[in-house]
């Protein structure tokens, strides 16, 4: 093996054609990555994550969860929206009031599993 940068970079010149090819095969669509990346950069954001975990509780309204992030309306508003862009929160009107809850089981699923993850390699206290 050869270090580039601290890494290790195969040195052979070799190339096992038929196992490039096959994992090519069984690479999803660009269309289908580039969702995939824009899904998970929605995750990026602590304010959007404490947003479903408030939500991971009950459903609320955006005032409920301003208040209970101590955040101001407009801003939960504004992460609210780019939650519902990627379908990870729904809405239903209630009278006057707009409730927000979580668009389905997956959402949490997402979560807990890469909380797992994380505490798996003992990265944070979860």
């Amino acid at each position: 093996m050869v270090l580039l940068n601290g890494l290790e970079i195969c040195d052979s010149e070799i190339k096992n054609a038929d196992l490039e090819q096959k994992v090519r095969d069984l690479m999803p669509s660009e269309e289908s990555l580039f969702s995939l990346a824009d899904f998970f950069r929605v995750f990026g954001d602590s304010t959007r994550i404490k947003i479903l975990y408030a939500l991971f509780e009950s459903e609320l309204c955006v005032c409920d969860i301003a208040g209970t992030l101590n955040m101001t309306v407009s801003a939960v508003s504004h992460q609210l929206k780019t939650l519902k862009q990627a379908r990870l929160v729904s809405s239903k009107r209630n009278g006057k009031s707009v409730i927000y809850f979580l668009a389905d089981d997956h959402v949490k699923t997402v979560i807990d599993q890469a909380v797992e993850h994380l505490n798996e390699d003992h990265f944070t206290d979860l």
